[in-house]
């Protein structure tokens, strides 16, 4: 396989798990709606967007602060049990929302509604076990997926679409300087990837990646640039190839120069890395648009997902601001990813809503 065809397939595979976020918080829009699972009592309170933008605040302090003391397993303990705790709700409320009683009657029913029980806790439990023992780049991916779509999918249902694009325009802002200005994000982005918790997206671009080997994001690292970044990972490659062919022979030694100019050509890394977050703040959009603007764009008629317009162009947007944001990734620098993919979601959904005959002043909320 070429360098252009690692390079396209990863990205490919990026935008593939982003996909699955966004449709899956898609299918579960009906499903929570009919459990009630709606997390606030009033969608359209402005105050919402300022509680939840404080929690992210506090959650950031207080996993930069664990860092700082040495407290990363107290982060993946949380993480891990998060990631549980949602996996249940999603398949609590998906077999909650099937009616088991309304598929059959007496002993049959009752032992459907038994297991409607006692599945969520296996399978939670189950991934939980999986992150804890093995938590390779795929697991971290499948759980990624299935955290990203359930959050996204439960807040999107917090606020009303013109209360989530004020939302995505403050996460968006707050990204950036924390990036680019304050760096505080790149620290903490250094700091959890080496617990191999589902806080971060991977996707190789070489076919012997191991997250389990890897030493993360070489271009979190600040004030190298993108040739640097490539150097220094070329280097630490020879000299791995070096000693694996006093081991074993020159044959490891030319799959590790392999593996290096594959490395290179991908711009100096061997897998892109890209926060989960990044899947799900545009995603919140999506699910808002579909949920809330249903009457003035009705659903489309696609089994299990609950799409309308507006919600499938921020969708769309979300993927053409992702694929800008790896097209830089690819070139070695670390940016911030919800300036382009909230601007991405934010744009798409504003066309889908003028072509869908609702005004631009109230698909933004503005008073007339």
């Amino acid at each position: 396989m070429d360098d252009r065809t690692r390079s396209f397939t990863a990205v490919a595979g990026t935008i593939g798990l982003f996909l699955c976020i966004q449709l899956g918080a898609l299918a579960l829009l009906d499903p929570y709606v009919a459990t009630g699972a709606q997390p606030v009592d009033d969608p359209s309170n402005a105050g919402n967007v300022a509680y939840f933008f404080g929690v992210i605040l506090v959650a950031t302090a207080g996993m930069l602060a664990a860092i700082k003391f040495g407290l990363e397993r107290l982060i993946r303990g949380f993480v891990l049990l998060s990631c549980g705790w949602i996996c249940w709700i999603v398949l609590d409320t998906i077999l909650t929302s099937l009616e088991p009683g309304d598929l059959a009657s007496g002993t049959t029913a009752t032992a459907l509604e038994n297991l409607a029980i006692v599945i969520p806790f296996a399978v939670a439990g189950g991934l939980v076990i999986a992150l804890f023992v093995y938590p390779e780049w795929y697991v971290i991916d499948a759980a990624g997926v299935l955290l990203g779509a359930g959050a996204a999918g439960l807040f999107g249902l917090a606020f009303t679409p013109e209360l989530t694009v004020l939302f995505l325009l403050i996460l968006a802002a707050y990204d950036a300087i924390s990036v680019y200005g304050t760096e505080h994000m790149l620290a903490l982005a250094e700091g959890v990837t080496d617990l191999n918790v589902p806080v971060l997206l991977v996707v190789p671009t070489t076919t012997s990646f191991s997250l389990l080997s890897d030493d993360g994001p070489a271009t979190l690292d600040d004030g190298e640039t993108s040739d640097e970044q490539g150097d220094s990972i070329l280097e630490s490659e020879q000299e791995k190839g070096h000693e694996q062919e006093e081991m074993v022979g020159n044959s490891e030694s030319e799959d590790d120069e392999q593996e290096a100019e594959q490395t290179e050509a991908a711009g100096g890394r061997d897998a892109i890395y890209i926060g989960l977050g990044d899947a799900v703040m545009p995603t919140i959009l999506v699910v808002s648009a579909a949920y809330f603007l249903r009457d003035s764009a009705p659903l489309f008629d696609v089994p299990l997902l609950a799409i309308n317009l507006p919600a499938l162009t921020a969708l769309v947007g979300t993927l053409i601001g992702l694929s800008f944001l790896l097209r830089m990734v690819l070139k070695g620098r670390a940016h911030a990813g919800l300036p382009m993919l909230n601007g991405g979601a934010i744009g798409g959904y504003l066309i889908g809503a003028v072509a869908s005959g609702i005004g631009l002043v109230e698909a933004l909320g503005l008073p007339l």
